[in-house]
C-alpha cells in the first residue's frame, strides 16, 4: 500500500466544521514526499533529479525525527499573536534554535553519495561554511531573497530550515493557529504557500487548502480566488498535455489575470499528489506559464532558481 501526503485533520472549532488549518504530521510529510519523489522519477525527463530530491527529503525526515524538542512561544505570546492575527512562529523573526544548523549537517551528510557532481561540490563548500555564514544564507531564504552569490546552496539551507519550522508547527498544532488577515500567507509562520490542495474524503471534501513552503501547514482558501491579490475574476487553469504523461489534469496552474501571478494546485483525487513535489515534476508548466505572461506568487525552497 503506497502511503498518501494526507496530514492528520485537526479541526479549530468544533467537529461538524471543517478544519481551517491542518497542521503538518512530523511522524510522516518528509517520508511520504520523498515516497512520491520516488514514484514521479521514474521514466521521467528528470528522473535523475527527482531522485536525488528523494534523498534530500529522507534526510529531512531523518533530520526531524532526532531534533530534540524546541521552546515554542509562551501562553502570552500565544494569546498576543491570536489578538493581532500575527503568526506565532513568524519566518523572519521567530528565534532559530542553533539545532537547525544540526540538521543542515545531518542532511549534508546523508545525500552526499547521492548527489551528482555539482551538487557534491556545493555540498562540500557549504559543509565548510561557518555559523555566521549560514545563518547569513538563512536570513536570504527566509526573506525570500533567492538571487546572488552562492545561490545554489540555498536549497540545502532551506532544506533545513523546513525541519526546523515544520517541528515547531507540528508541535504547536492547529488548536493554536489562528486565521489571519492576510489570507494569502502561512497562518502559522507567515511564509507564501508553494501550491494549494484539493483535499478529498470526509469534512475536507472538495476543498482547497494552501500548502506552506516553510512550515508545511495548510490552511483553506475558497476555490476560484488569487492567493495573492484576493481576486475572485479572471482566474484560469493551465496543464499539461500529452502522452505519457503521469496523473494528467492533477497538478494546474491557477493564473489570474488581474496580477498576472500563478500558482500550481494539486487534486488528492486524481493522483496520490505532494504540493512540493508534484510541483517540482511539472516545471514544463511553469514555462509554459511563465512564457504567457504569468509570474509565480510562491517559491519551491527545493529549487535553486537558475538552477
Amino acid at each position: 500500500m503506497s502511503a498518501t501526503t494526507q496530514s492528520p485533520i485537526i479541526p479549530i472549532k468544533s467537529s461538524s466544521e471543517p478544519p481551517h488549518v491542518i497542521a503538518p504530521d512530523a511522524t510522516r510529510i518528509f517520508a511520504a514526499r520523498a515516497q512520491r519523489f520516488e514514484q514521479l522519477a521514474e521514466g521521467h525527463s528528470l528522473g535523475d533529479w527527482l531522485r536525488f530530491l528523494a534523498a534530500i527529503t529522507r534526510a529531512q525526515h531523518a533530520a526531524l525525527q532526532s531534533l530534540p524538542v524546541l521552546a515554542l512561544p509562551d501562553a502570552s505570546q500565544l494569546a498576543r499573536a491570536r489578538e493581532h492575527r500575527m503568526p506565532p512562529l513568524p519566518a523572519q523573526s521567530w528565534p532559530r534554535d542553533p539545532a537547525w544548523r544540526d540538521s543542515l549537517r545531518q542532511i549534508i551528510a546523508a545525500i552526499g553519495e547521492a548527489a551528482p557532481d555539482p551538487a557534491r561540490k556545493d555540498l562540500a563548500r557549504l559543509a565548510g561554511f561557518d555559523a555566521e555564514r549560514i545563518e547569513g544564507l538563512a536570513e536570504r531564504v527566509l526573506h525570500t531573497e533567492l538571487y546572488g552569490d552562492d545561490t545554489a546552496l540555498l536549497p540545502y539551507v532551506a532544506a533545513a530550515l523546513q525541519v526546523l519550522w515544520t517541528a515547531g508547527a507540528a508541535r504547536l498544532g492547529a488548536s493554536q493557529i489562528s486565521a489571519l488577515d492576510v489570507p494569502g500567507v502561512c497562518p502559522c509562520c507567515g511564509f507564501l504557500p508553494v501550491a494549494s490542495v484539493v483535499r478529498s474524503g470526509g469534512e475536507v471534501e472538495k476543498l482547497r487548502y494552501l500548502h506552506c513552503a516553510l512550515c508545511n501547514t495548510e490552511w483553506n482558501l475558497v476555490r476560484v480566488k488569487c492567493s495573492s491579490c484576493d481576486a475572485n475574476e479572471s482566474i484560469s487553469y493551465r496543464h499539461l498535455e500529452g502522452e505519457g504523461l503521469k496523473a494528467a489534469g492533477a497538478v494546474r496552474a491557477e493564473t489570474c489575470d488581474s496580477c498576472k501571478s500563478y500558482l500550481k494546485i494539486v487534486y488528492t483525487d486524481k493522483a496520490a499528489v505532494d504540493p512540493v513535489a508534484d510541483d517540482l515534476a511539472t516545471l514544463a508548466l511553469d514555462i509554459l506559464v511563465d512564457e504567457a505572461g504569468y509570474a509565480r506568487s510562491g517559491p519551491n525552497l527545493l529549487l535553486a532558481p537558475g538552477g
